[in-house]
């Protein structure tokens, strides 16, 4: 029966699968049935529906979040304690500090950038006669995945028989190596998921935008506001809570980002970012101390991020 444990064939890997799923439909068959009792308490009631919620949790984020901050303070075959080690070698090795300066320009990048040409975008095309049409565009690289959209661009920056050189071609300019030449590859890299993102707070943007109420629209163009003062005296003061969540939600998706760096570079010619090198230390150097402490400071990267976005939502639940 070890192969419950270690399913290596398809057969074995779909009983698997459907062990897995008769166990869950078991379990909260169970729950169901004893919660339902009216004789019960309350809080039986309360602990039988969250259990398996807090179960989840504890197994599936807290044990691995300990057991990666205990990984961290240990040598990379995990032997030996070596406290700070870990994080002093992040922090001072050339390799990481590029890897760091390239994730600082990923966080500074894409949300701004992504934010502004979603809400440009939203005002422009709001309430047009091709408005649809327009939205839909933007939005259509939101359903490719980051791999996808890595291949995709990969042909786009090639040096030999990318689309972008082809066009630098009719111009005169010689080729270039845009995945090749860094720091500027950074660079590239970060156009793609700005790509990616600008449809995301495009849409977010041009929900809140359409709920500005007309009285505000109509009493601001009678006092003879038009074009740019219309846009930040009104529209983007009106969209403010939206603008953070859009910015905070794209800046935790970029610091997760993996797929387009490993899809387009692999984290070579000076690209790596947090994200990828703790997988790339972990699994491909074998580094598992290294890993682990940029897997914390990845998190401890998001975790304000996150404090700073519940905030302005409870402050913004707050004003209504």
């Amino acid at each position: 029966m070890d192969w419950l444990m270690q399913p290596d064939t398809t057969v074995e890997k779909f009983i698997v699968m459907f062990v897995a799923i008769a166990l869950f439909a078991a379990v909260m068959a169970v729950v169901l049935l004893v919660v339902d009792r009216p004789s019960l308490p309350r809080w039986f009631a309360a602990l039988g529906y969250l259990g398996p919620a807090l179960l989840l949790i504890l197994l599936g984020l807290l044990i691995p979040a300990i057991m990666t901050v205990r990984n961290s303070l240990y040598s990379n075959d995990g032997s030996t304690f070596v406290g700070l080690d870990n994080y002093a070698t992040v922090f001072s090795q050339d390799l990481f500090l590029i890897v760091l300066r390239n994730t600082f320009f990923w966080v500074l990048l894409v949300p701004l950038v992504s934010t502004a040409l979603g809400l440009v975008y939203a005002v422009l095309v709001d309430r047009t006669r091709f408005e649809k049409f327009a939205k839909t565009l933007v939005f259509l690289p939101m359903a490719i995945s980051m791999v996808g959209a890595g291949i995709i661009w990969k042909f786009v920056y090639d040096g030999q028989v990318g689309l972008l050189n082809a066009l630098l071609g009719l111009g005169g300019v010689p080729t270039q190596q845009f995945l090749l030449d860094a720091p500027y590859n950074t660079f590239y890299l970060i156009v793609v998921m700005i790509w990616i993102q600008t449809g995301f707070a495009m849409t977010v943007l041009s929900a809140a935008i359409k709920a500005i109420p007309d009285e505000t629209i109509e009493a601001a163009k009678m006092d003879g506001a038009t074009g740019m003062r219309m846009f930040w005296q009104i529209t983007v003061p009106s969209v403010r809570p939206a603008i953070i969540v859009v910015i905070t939600t794209i800046a935790m998706a970029t610091l997760k980002a993996f797929d387009i760096v490993r899809t387009m570079t692999g984290g070579q010619f000076d690209t790596s970012i947090v994200a990828l090198e703790f997988y790339t230390q972990t699994f491909g150097r074998q580094a598992g101390g290294i890993g682990a402490a940029l897997a914390v400071l990845l998190f401890v990267l998001v975790l304000p991020i996150i404090i700073y976005n519940v905030r302005q939502m409870r402050i913004t639940e707050g004003e209504r």
